[in-house]
């Protein structure tokens, strides 16, 4: 492999990982900023209160993307495996 092969791959593999954080972490921000404009609306300063139903719908979230998180990760390993028989 060559210097621009490495760096394809480097690329893709952050690419990758960018598509596997984003929908966790943005259900994850739009929970926690739902629930800080409640507490500002309702004047409810409990620190502890964001945390169980942040937990909840980050592991919704994990239950409904990992079926397109495993495609992901199937198919770049499968161009990393071409790649290498490719050699």
């Amino acid at each position: 492999m060559n210097g621009a092969e490495v760096l394809d791959v480097g690329r893709e593999a952050i690419w990758l990982t960018i598509q596997l954080c984003a929908p966790v972490l943005i259900v994850g921000l739009v929970v926690g900023v739902g629930i800080g404009l409640l507490q500002a609306l309702t004047q409810i300063q409990e620190a502890t209160l964001v945390y169980a139903p942040k937990i909840i719908a980050i592991f919704v979230s994990l239950l409904i993307f990992l079926p397109l998180m495993g495609a992901l990760m199937g198919t770049f390993m499968r161009n990393i495996a071409a790649r290498i028989a490719g050699m």
